[in-house]
């Protein structure tokens, strides 16, 4: 033990078969010098902060603890400062006679313990916790402390002089804005809505597709908080009465996080919703984007075709833009020129040439269309096919030679034709420029730290025999502080891709029924997104509840 004790956390987790050397080596080559091997190999996806909390405690014998209802003694939190627990992601638990136990990050981080022995004059007893579980801990207590003293100040003061401090590094209300990103950085949280109610100001976060409650301000500090809101998106703070849109660019715990913001009034003040879009974990990798095996040889062989439409359709919030940004960046090299029209422009990606929809001054997603076919394009990309106007224009392009990338709001793969038909496209023109169809919703993935397998239902058992599946077991996840409880960690994408072929053209041009197009479909091969999610459920990736909810049996 004594040998391993003072092993580096890279050779123990080689030698626990976690991750190989070559692993390791292009993880200590491609971190940045402030940030730890460990954050960086669950960030790269090599491994989980539990699996590492487990080598620890099995290799080292330290133990490991959970936080999330911990019974703190908040009288040390003097002996250790904020700065010095937040910089070294530890907070201490409880005293025994001369010992103190403290809660690490990286419990092998042996200049920490001796800095804080000869800080606190206690013998040091370090438990195993994740990173997540000790920055929610450090906020909940420390900051949450620290802010309500500094709220209570502020409650003298007049709006003038709260509106003051929106710019003072060292103001409460500054704080509470990048102590807000943090959190919600931290959580992976994809939105932050704040709601102005008449007594009160809720805040609350969005994380895998759920929105919760994650703090409720006194009222007096919404003025300050959404005018430095709007100071950091460059919007204008003397504008309330008409909606606002603007951008963010911040590095957050070294992760380059891009914020939209939009403001909307209301009748108690400005509700604000901030986007994050987290540029770390944009996944370019058409493979890692939840497309399974015969899925993901029709959507390649799509996005292969010299010209011609292919169509993501979905509702908000389904993942469109990704699986588009996935598909432009296979594609992408440099004997393609690869143009897009975005409202907003979500990801900025090197090699592709962007556009931002501005209507006020005239540049629509029709109009920019017409002036890209100028632009000798190879591949086009429309943010939204929202009008007649663009739908034309998209179908010109395509039947010229262009391959054209767009979305397309509708409930399946099979109604984007009823669709383009009631917005006025005609059915020869749908017949010959439409490749394929991509119908796309999100689902949460179990989380692997506290998944296990249970015996299906009578009613799952029904559901799986329906589409011809058969499986006894299912997974779900029972709750744990990586999860936040939940069960849930991340998510995944369910896919329905309509190739057309030759035989549904000719139906298109009968003016066939949507029924009698759907049966050539499933007979060429077409599966249903519960069918690709019941898939999902067999491989232990997400759960029947979670497709049940996108999907319609």
């Amino acid at each position: 033990m004594a040998i391993k004790k003072n092993m580096r956390l890279g050779d123990l987790l080689v030698e626990s078969g976690l991750i190989s050397e070559a692993d390791l080596e292009l993880t200590l080559k491609e971190k940045s010098p402030d940030q730890r091997l460990g954050d960086a190999l669950v960030q790269k996806g090599y491994v989980t902060e539990m699996q590492l909390i487990e080598v620890l405690e099995f290799q080292l014998g330290i133990p490991r603890v959970t936080l999330y209802n911990y019974p703190f003694d908040t009288s040390l939190l003097k002996i250790v400062p904020k700065e010095f627990a937040k910089r070294n992601l530890v907070i201490p638990l409880k005293k025994e006679s001369s010992k103190l136990f403290v809660a690490m990050a990286d419990p092998m981080d042996y200049i920490v313990i001796n800095d804080l022995r000869l800080s606190t004059g206690f013998s040091i007893e370090p438990l195993i916790a994740t990173k997540d579980d000790i920055i929610r801990s450090i906020s909940k207590y420390y900051d949450i402390d620290d802010f309500g003293k500094e709220i209570a100040a502020t409650t003298e003061m007049e709006d003038e002089q709260l509106d003051a401090q929106v710019e003072d590094n060292d103001s409460p209300v500054v704080k509470l804005v990048n102590q807000l990103l943090q959190q919600a950085v931290v959580q992976q949280a994809s939105d932050i809505h704040i709601d102005c109610q008449e007594a009160k100001v809720l805040v609350r976060f969005r994380v895998d597709g759920s929105l919760r409650l994650e703090r409720s301000l006194p009222k007096h500090v919404q003025g300050s908080l959404i005018t430095r809101i709007k100071i950091m998106a460059n919007l204008d703070i003397t504008e309330q009465r008409v909606p606002q849109d603007g951008r963010i660019k911040l590095n957050v715990d070294y992760r380059q996080i891009d914020l939209r913001i939009s403001t909307l009034p209301t009748i108690y003040g400005e509700k604000i919703v901030i986007r994050l879009l987290d540029l770390s974990l944009a996944q370019n990798d058409i493979s890692q984007i939840g497309f399974e095996g015969d899925n993901l040889n029709k959507f390649l062989s799509l996005i292969k075709q010299p010209h011609g439409i292919v169509l993501l359709t979905g509702p908000t919030g389904s993942g469109k833009s990704s699986t588009m940004y996935s598909a432009l960046s296979k594609l992408n090299n440099e004997d393609v020129n690869i143009i897009t029209i975005e409202d907003p422009v979500e990801y900025q990606v090197e090699g592709i040439n962007q556009i931002q929809v501005n209507p006020n001054v005239g540049l629509t997603f029709a109009t920019g269309l017409r002036s890209i076919l100028r632009q000798d394009p190879n591949i086009i990309m429309i943010g939204e096919i929202r009008d007649r106007e663009t739908a034309d224009m998209a179908v010109r392009a395509s039947i010229t030679g262009h391959l054209v990338f767009s979305t397309l709001h509708t409930n399946d793969s099979l109604g984007t034709v009823a669709r383009l038909k009631d917005m006025g496209v005609e059915l020869f023109l749908i017949a010959s420029s439409l490749n394929g169809v991509v119908s796309q919703r999100l689902v949460r993935k179990i989380c692997r730290d506290c998944k296990v397998e249970r015996d299906v239902t009578v009613r799952e058992s029904e559901i799986f025999a329906k589409y011809g599946i058969t499986t006894d077991k299912v997974s779900y996840g029972t709750g744990c502080p990586t999860c936040n409880e939940t069960g849930y960690r991340g998510r995944t994408a369910i896919h329905e891709v309509l190739v057309i072929d030759d035989q549904i053209r000719q139906a298109l041009l009968n003016n066939e029924t949507t029924i009698t197009i759907r049966d050539i479909a499933v007979k060429n091969g077409l599966k249903f997104l519960i069918e690709d999610g019941l898939q999902k459920v067999k491989k232990g990736v997400t759960t029947t509840e979670e497709i049940l909810r996108v999907a319609l049996d």
